[in-house]
């Protein structure tokens, strides 16, 4: 039995000699494979396709608006030094005037 990388479910069983099924999920994985499945979800591209990291400089691509602010951040505003997390905000940042964000990559680009 092999682990399913998609929701860790430890009773994945073999379909064949190279190909695993879990049960829970209906996954399938090849375990020879599973490494760069993983690398590949854990990237994190801008609005454009480029590959964000750790302390790059974005700009916000449309106006958001934010709760309990009296306006939303412009489009256009730069954003130094993110920092990427896990999650559907996948952005941590500081923003001037606003303080500390999490943003989604799919509204920023990279600068």
């Amino acid at each position: 039995m092999q682990k399913c990388p998609s929701c860790a479910c430890p009773y994945g069983y073999a379909v064949s000699d190279d190909l695993y099924n879990c049960p829970e999920c209906a996954f399938e994985w090849n375990p020879n494979e599973t490494k760069e499945v993983k690398e590949e979800e854990e990237t994190v591209k801008d609005a454009n396709g480029n590959l964000l990291q750790d302390g790059d400089d974005v700009v916000i691509v449309k106006d958001l608006p934010v709760k309990g602010a009296p306006k939303p951040i412009k489009a256009g505003t730069k954003v130094k030094n993110i920092r990427i997390v896990e999650g559907d905000h996948n952005i941590d940042c500081k923003i001037t005037g606003f303080g500390s964000m999490a943003l989604k990559s799919e509204f920023v680009k990279k600068a």
